[in-house]
């Protein structure tokens, strides 16, 4: 494949350079406040805190914000996309992004979003149209030493490129090219154009090497064979020679083989890979990997055992790629609870002293606080029982492991105290819905379908989370861990036999049956509304210093379906909250977060906001409109003296942009 560039001939003011013109930081150098101005890690740095001590923007003026830039992605690729799931990065003024349905990389202006240069992907044929991961991806990773600077993504059909930050023009001295065929730097005979491996995620670059994971097509019932792997590997930053390899799912002789106790399941099984972001510490040498289920998200018939690594973190050399230890957070998991997110890396005070801690989100909206040179945790995580499932020839942990302190973000397992309730009426209406399903504490497993009932299980939080891929946020100053989850269930099963065994013996059942004494499988609505009763977004606090929630408080309005619902006409809904998938940012004293759906205001505007709020206390202290909903994690930065706000939005009718906040003049 041969990368093709494009410069575009714009101009900058040698006064405008000479203000941007700072000194590169080295990413991560300590674990001290950031005291640049750039944005150069997806997460801001390699710990993944989302935080700048910038305060040039505060509670007192954030309502002025007005737009200082829009740039729109619909020419990049084929078609406009709908979801921009990118954090650009800032360094020495310009920005950094990959975008568009062909996943091309753009580099703007800071100050202004004028095109600097744009790198198209090229064609990647039936490669990139088989992919597992498609459009625009998550973003790019950054690397300077000297005189050099590199910008580093993965293409679609799982390619990657090495580009010079200041041309955009491929890096000859990588690869061939400039390009890293990921499918043949490999310890598998993958098919270079059917193989299911690819990735979204951002390069995770620390000590000289390009960490890289894999993701896959999600699916619930699992093949039986041709499973791709999704190994975890890290490159040379400077040629593109491989260094190491990582066998999420080990092989025979491996660390972990014996955890899988069917002969042959761990050389039939695919997935387990890191599909999310990557968090180092450069100073202990360690990257941090989450890793998720093998392949059938919810059914582990063909794989007993706690099957390691699924669903652990595991700590390896940044050099090397030898694990030095791991913690697993579910055991044998069959729901889909993927280690979704970035690991949060700071030092925290705990019984008198600073420890090296591991603060790791999750879609079941526990915070798994670990030692993170060590892998123990800093408060006691106790195995608790949990309910079994009826799947024949299903294997159950009969326990998993539960945190005592902090306490979860979001609610976990759903009773009939949790549905909706707004009404008498509409509460009797979810009782009835409710009692063809069966409810249980969090962790309770898939069931067999039955025609009387129940059809399935209602499990709080859902596949999606609770917390997913954008993670969280952290405040140095105070400890505190800033979160968005949602309140959002799912009905896993009911289990039905599945004729087709080249993919499994079960399949699952959600919304696609024939209604059942009148209840649709899967359906978890009343009326239109859900199910389970607000608030559905929620933005929480949690001191890592003592373990304990700050506060809390429900992010995004209620939408347009539950205020002009005619069952609630009449009565005075408080904000609910919005459903979605989305992280904040935080600064010096303010935590930023935008909706995750658009609404209808008083006066008929539809859009949705960007919130800020008083990071010690939850006050909501400013909000400015934006046309459609966040998708991308914000960030912020200063060039020419000026504090920015930049995220991406996009949504249904609405294609994808970046926009950019300012104060004025």
């Amino acid at each position: 494949m041969r990368a093709l560039t494009r410069r575009l001939m714009l101009t900058t003011t040698a006064a405008g350079m000479a203000a941007l013109s700072l000194p590169v930081r080295a990413q991560n150098a300590s674990l001290s406040q950031p005291t640049d101005t750039d944005w150069p890690v997806y997460g801001g740095n390699l710990n993944y805190w989302r935080y700048k001590a910038l305060d040039q923007i505060n509670a007192a003026n954030f309502n002025q914000l007005e737009v200082a830039w829009q740039f729109k992605t619909d020419n990049l690729g084929t078609h406009p996309e709908f979801i921009l799931q990118c954090t650009p990065l800032v360094i020495k003024g310009r920005m950094y992004a990959t975008a568009g349905s062909r996943r091309d990389v753009i580099c703007l202006d800071a100050a202004t979003g004028e095109v600097l240069w744009l790198h198209k992907t090229p064609d990647e044929g039936a490669r990139a149209r088989n992919a597992p991961r498609q459009l625009s991806g998550r973003g790019v990773g950054y690397w300077s030493e000297g005189d050099q600077e590199r910008i580093l993504y993965v293409t679609i059909g799982y390619q990657l490129v090495s580009l010079d930050a200041r041309t955009g023009l491929p890096d000859s001295n990588f690869g061939t090219g400039g390009i890293v065929d990921l499918k043949l730097e490999d310890d598998q005979n993958f098919d270079l154009d059917t193989a299911d491996i690819g990735l979204h995620s951002a390069p995770t670059i620390a000590k000289g090497v390009v960490i890289i994971g894999a993701a896959h097509t999600a699916g619930n019932t699992p093949k039986v064979k041709s499973n791709a792997k999704g190994y975890v590997r890290g490159f040379d930053v400077k040629t593109g020679k491989r260094l190491w390899i990582f066998h999420n799912i080990p092989m025979k002789g491996e660390f972990g083989y014996d955890t899988w106790l069917k002969p042959g399941s761990a050389e039939a099984a695919g997935n387990a890979g890191d599909w999310a972001q990557i968090s180092a510490d450069e100073e202990l040498g360690l990257a941090y990997l989450g890793i998720e289920l093998p392949t059938g998200d919810q059914m582990g018939i063909y794989h007993p055992g706690n099957s390691l690594f699924s669903e652990s973190i595991v700590a390896v050399d940044i050099r090397t790629g030898q694990r030095r230890w791991h913690y697993q957070l579910i055991h044998h998991g069959l729901w889909d609870y993927d280690v979704c997110a970035a690991a949060i890396l700071c030092d925290i005070p705990h019984n008198g002293k600073t420890v090296k801690a591991l603060v790791q989100p999750t879609k079941q909206s526990f915070l798994y606080v670990l030692n993170r040179e060590t892998g123990e945790p800093i408060w006691p995580i106790v195995e608790k029982k949990v309910i079994p499932g009826d799947v024949p020839g299903e294997w159950y942990s009969r326990t998993q492991p539960f945190p005592t302190k902090p306490p979860a973000v979001d609610r976990q397992g759903v009773t009939k105290d949790d549905l909706i309730d707004f009404t008498p009426e509409l509460h009797q209406k979810a009782l009835e819905i409710a009692s063809h399903y069966k409810l249980g504490p969090l962790y309770t497993a898939p069931i067999m379908e039955k025609k009387e009932g129940p059809f399935g299980v209602i499990n709080l939080p859902g596949y999606i989370g609770g917390i997913n891929w954008p993670g969280g946020s952290y405040d140095p100053e105070n400890f505190i861990v800033y979160t968005y989850s949602q309140t959002n269930p799912l009905t896993i099963g009911g289990i039905i036999p599945n004729p087709d065994h080249s993919r499994g013996a079960f399949d699952y059942v959600h919304a696609n049956l024939p209604p059942q004494n009148g209840v649709r499988v899967g359906d978890l609505t009343v009326d239109g509304l859900p199910l389970i009763k607000p608030p559905y977004g929620r933005i929480t606090a949690t001191d890592l210093s003592s373990g304990t929630q700050k506060w809390q408080v429900a992010h995004g309005e209620t939408p347009d379906a539950i205020r002009n619902h005619p069952s609630l006409k009449g009565l005075k809904i408080p904000r609910t909250g919005m459903i979605g998938k989305i992280a904040p940012l935080t600064t010096k004293s303010l935590v930023i977060c935008g909706d995750p759906m658009t609404y209808t205001d008083e006066t008929g505007k539809k859009g949705a906001r960007l919130r800020a709020y008083d990071k010690q206390t939850g006050e909501e202290k400013g909000a400015v409109f934006m046309p459609a909903e966040q998708s991308g994690s914000p960030m912020t930065y200063m060039a020419g003296g000026r504090q920015y706000i930049v995220l991406a939005i996009g949504g249904r009718g609405f294609s994808s942009e970046f926009i950019a906040f300012r104060l004025p003049g």
